[in-house]
């Protein structure tokens, strides 16, 4: 690897937040514009938001009576954090709570509610009017588990169809009058487990009936994408029979994606510490993305044997951090702090996503609010967002985006017997036309020096936000939300080359100007 060792080759070298030294050998990254890839499908920046802990009550709805800030019942300052990162679909009502889930208890007047904890004052018009206020798009996860394809059929009906329909009049009568959109269906949830213990071709047979009686009867929505249930990390049984049935599919019936579910936990199940934690824990969990960049690889391979066209999408529509609930809370409502750790996480995933788009075309991290590795944590009036928030918003120029392949030596990274490579970046284009460029400094202890060569683009300068932390397991509590906190930087193209300085344990997002 060659070394900078000219004064003016490093003269755009960023002024950031780093110790005093900087490795010793800087990363010299090739970007070829003239060599775009797949684009990144805006919907791999989805999100997950399920019946479970405090991710609906208290997240997202605090009800119409509410001294907290509200429109019609949806707490307004979440809603414009959401805006913010333009987020393309929101996946509901579940998860496990899908399979469950009867959507008659939760429209009209009296609702019927399940427990103390499931009210079902947020049901169908509720979620509906969060999609409407923050400008996203409805991925409805029907219950295949535990009801039946008529009604599901129904659910749609109410949903989508006008007031001629009857149960589009229902919806009218309980002041919706206008029939709302349903841009993408999950033909059920993790199948193989919380969602009916099925065997694989018992699935494909449901999945066949209910991808068939279930439409869309709103004209302004004719088509949603269906999407199947796939495997648990690197199964590789539902791939099979799901692809096998598709590829012989008669006219009937169709899927347009196929779902991948895995989390990060450093080993199941989940135990590592949300906070406190040390450098060993910090490359343990790091070692997750490697992981779900192999399933990718192995449930792309078994799908390319049936579907070498790529018609059928890979929706990681369930992926994140699962830690060890946070001491004192409800073990069964999920709730984990954020540190630096999901930060560093969070682009990494996003990387393996962007380097497989022509397959993955959808995601859904877990979960937007208050649960497992959220966007946002909220304690009655108050709301701070996570690091995870702050990455996702600088990742908002890749929605839709077309990735541009870098070449680079990651390097390695070792820590406590850990081995991760030291760095990681990953380059797009978006639909204007501008270049942007991601880098991930995953050493804990040392910053990293990027050169970027940048062959087929003109720039003169390069500007975006770094986000750092003084440790990895740094957060953001509701007395200091901006410990960990992006800080906008810029820095000059020399010579067609833009060089970078990062801080450890940092992601970087530039554009080229």
């Amino acid at each position: 690897m060659r070394l900078l060792t000219s004064a003016a080759a490093i003269a755009a070298v960023l002024t950031l937040p780093v110790a005093a030294h900087a490795a010793d050998a800087p990363v010299q990254v090739t970007l070829d514009a003239s060599k775009p890839g797949a684009v990144i499908d805006r919907h791999v920046f989805g999100q997950f938001a399920e019946h479970l802990g405090s991710g609906i009550y208290g997240g997202i709805w605090v009800g119409k009576e509410s001294t907290i800030p509200n429109t019609r019942g949806i707490r307004n300052d979440v809603v414009g954090a959401l805006k913010a990162l333009k987020v393309p679909n929101v996946r509901w009502p579940g998860g496990c709570f899908a399979d469950q889930y009867n959507w008659r208890r939760g429209v009209g007047p009296e609702r019927k509610p399940i427990g103390a904890g499931e009210p079902n004052t947020f049901g169908t018009d509720e979620f509906m009017d969060f999609a409407q206020q923050i400008g996203t798009e409805a991925y409805i996860s029907v219950n295949l588990g535990s009801s039946t394809a008529q009604d599901a059929s129904e659910w749609l009906e109410y949903m989508t169809a006008s007031a001629d329909h009857a149960l589009g009049a229902e919806r009218a009568k309980n002041g919706h009058p206008e029939p709302y959109k349903v841009a993408i269906l999950g033909l059920g949830n993790e199948s193989w487990d919380c969602g009916g213990a099925m065997s694989a071709d018992f699935y494909v047979n449901e999945m066949k009936r209910f991808s068939h009686f279930l439409h869309s009867y709103n004209p302004a929505q004719p088509t949603m994408k269906r999407v199947a249930v796939g495997p648990s990390g690197g199964a590789e049984n539902y791939t099979e029979e799901v692809m096998k049935a598709w590829k012989s599919r008669s006219w009937s019936w169709d899927i347009d994606a196929m779902s991948l579910h895995f989390y990060a936990t450093g080993g199941w199940p989940p135990h590592m510490a949300d906070t406190g934690f040390d450098e060993k824990d910090y490359a343990v969990l790091l070692k997750d993305p490697t992981a779900m960049d192999d399933m990718i690889k192995t449930q792309s391979a078994i799908m390319d044997k049936y579907d070498p066209e790529k018609k059928v999408a890979l929706a990681v529509d369930e992926w994140g951090a699962w830690l060890a609930p946070t001491p004192g809370s409800n073990p069964g409502a999920l709730a984990q702090q954020n540190s630096q750790r999901d930060a560093v996480l969070t682009a990494l995933s996003l990387n393996v996503f962007a380097r497989h788009a022509d397959r993955v075309r959808m995601a859904n991290i877990a979960q937007m609010i208050n649960v497992l590795q959220a966007m946002i944590l909220t304690d009655k009036d108050k709301m701070v967002l996570t690091p995870t928030y702050h990455v996702f918003h600088m990742y908002v120029p890749f929605q839709d985006a077309t990735f541009i392949p870098l070449t680079f030596d990651a390097g390695t990274y070792t820590t406590n017997g850990v081995t991760l490579p030291r760095v990681d970046a990953v380059a797009a284009k978006d639909k204007a036309g501008k270049v942007w460029i991601a880098v991930t400094n995953i050493d804990a202890k040392s910053p990293a020096t990027f050169s970027v060569s940048l062959a087929g683009v003109k720039a003169a300068k390069a500007s975006g936000q770094t986000l750092s932390a003084p440790k990895v397991s740094s957060i953001n509590t509701f007395d200091a939300p901006n410990t960990v906190a992006p800080k906008a930087l810029s820095a000059k193209v020399a010579g067609g080359k833009l060089t970078i300085t990062v801080a450890p344990a940092s992601v970087t997002v530039l554009g080229l100007n």
